[in-house]
């Protein structure tokens, strides 16, 4: 058994406790904001190494074994998120023994989940490929990929709590550091494993997982030793309440993983039909090209989250309603810059994974003309499902989340029939915007029971 402190430490001691404006408030989310964009372009390089030093067949099987990725992350981010939002809570209202048990079950739960995730996914690894669409020519790639990655599934869960936990313990740097730690030797050994060694897809796998254990390590290792710190390990006792809320907050954020591995699968069969292997590597080249653009505003929504949490549980509206209003005005801003940038470097994105004589470049490079319209309302519909979750509210997210992926499959089954695989690249630009007009109307609609507006 840990001794804690018998004293709570007060709220005025935490980094979540100021006055953000428009500078401090950017200050304060910069680190998670670099972080997601690091882990965007490392993810990147990631695929890059993929895609040059073995083929695009394997970057094929990297987008078909997505839908489990996402799983694994949607529970993490569940649990990160919306435990997240009770943790900043409890300490906003000065409850900080409370927010440590809460913390430390938490972070208990997540790696037992990631236990059980890879056991069964291990066990069940073939039947599953054959679900997820493998075809006879990408199924040894996808065997190989998930095969290491599910070894990991642990550390992948536990990489996530720790990234967002560091935010809420007050200290964003220090995630950002070893996040950025993680990444640069996740690329170092993609070069070594794949281009060296010549392992090929396995050694890709094997690169990431290393880099999630990198993060759980440090993860352990502060959170043991933050003693001094307002969010340290301690004697947890079970709390199924804690649990149950945590679930239910960060509800949406497992719908929306969820829902992208549906969107995600319906993407791959689509191309699949249209376009066989060469569509698969278009659409994975396309995603995740959306997943690098789209970092900023992960990101900052990640960094001020459990800011609006702590306010909402402080009671501080004129803080609240502050916050958010430069949330909601600096992410207009981005989105206008991203869909301008993604719209004029189309070739320089595409041309870093294909050559312009391949066929995939050709599918991509027509995609850019289209895809990147969704950045214009992408940024409000992440900041409002990341507002809702942090204030305890994982209904409105989770109807968001659903909303905006039904609308994307919809999307993906409808317009293919009528304009081909360009149809394909319209279903987000549509699903982006209709859901922003349901955003507002949440917005609008719940101003005044939080005292945003």
């Amino acid at each position: 058994m840990m001794n804690e402190p018998s004293l709570d430490m007060p709220v005025s001691e935490n980094g979540l406790a100021k006055d953000f404006g428009v500078r401090s408030l950017l200050r304060f989310a910069f680190p998670t904001i670099f972080m997601m964009v690091f882990s965007g372009l490392y993810t990147i390089v990631d695929t890059i190494f993929v895609a040059r030093g073995v083929n695009t067949d394997a970057l094929s099987a990297i987008n078909i074994v997505t839908p489990v990725i996402n799983l694994i992350v949607g529970l993490a981010t569940m649990l990160a998120t919306g435990g997240s939002a009770i943790i900043a809570r409890k300490m906003g209202d000065g409850r900080d023994k409370e927010a440590r048990k809460n913390f430390t079950l938490i972070i208990i739960t997540g790696l037992v989940v990631g236990v059980l995730l890879a056991v069964s996914g291990l066990y069940f690894l073939n039947p599953l490929l054959r679900a997820l669409g493998a075809s006879d020519l990408l199924f040894p790639y996808t065997r190989d990929y998930l095969g290491v990655l599910l070894i990991f599934a642990p550390a992948n869960m536990l990489q996530t709590l720790f990234l967002v936990l560091f935010v809420v313990a007050g200290r964003p740097g220090l995630g950002m550091k070893i996040g950025i730690s993680a990444g640069l030797a996740n690329a170092v050994l993609d070069y070594l494993f794949i281009i060296v060694f010549s392992m090929g897809i396995k050694g890709a796998a094997l690169a990431t997982g290393i880099g999630y254990s990198i993060v759980m390590i440090a993860g352990f290792l502060f959170f043991f030793r933050n003693r001094r710190g307002s969010l340290f390990f301690c004697k947890p006792g079970f709390d199924i309440q804690v649990l149950g809320e945590s679930a239910y907050n960060g509800s949406s954020e497992m719908v929306g993983q969820l829902s992208t591995a549906v969107t995600t699968f319906l993407f791959n069969a689509v191309m699949m039909a249209y376009a066989g292997e060469n569509g698969v590597a278009a659409i994975t080249i396309m995603i995740y090209s959306q997943f690098l653009l789209s970092t900023f505003f992960i990101g900052f929504s990640m960094g001020i989250a459990p800011v609006i949490s702590f306010n909402y549980g402080s009671h501080n509206h004129r803080q609240l309603k502050k916050v958010i209003k430069i949330s909601m005005a600096l992410t207009l801003v981005v989105s206008v810059f991203i869909a301008a940038l993604a719209l004029l470097l189309g070739d320089v994105f595409v041309g870093i994974f294909t050559p312009e004589s391949s066929p995939v470049y050709t599918l991509v490079r027509i995609g850019f003309y289209i895809f990147p319209l969704a950045f214009l309302f992408s940024g409000i519909n992440i900041l409002t499902s990341a507002m809702f979750t942090a204030l305890s509210n994982g209904t409105i997210s989770a109807i968001l989340a659903v909303s905006r992926n039904l609308l994307i499959a919809l999307g993906i089954l409808a317009f293919p029939r009528l304009l081909g695989v360009n149809g394909v690249w319209l279903a987000v630009p549509f699903a982006e915007l209709v859901s922003l007009a349901m955003a507002i109307v949440f917005i609008v609609k719940n101003r005044k029971r939080y005292h945003y507006a």
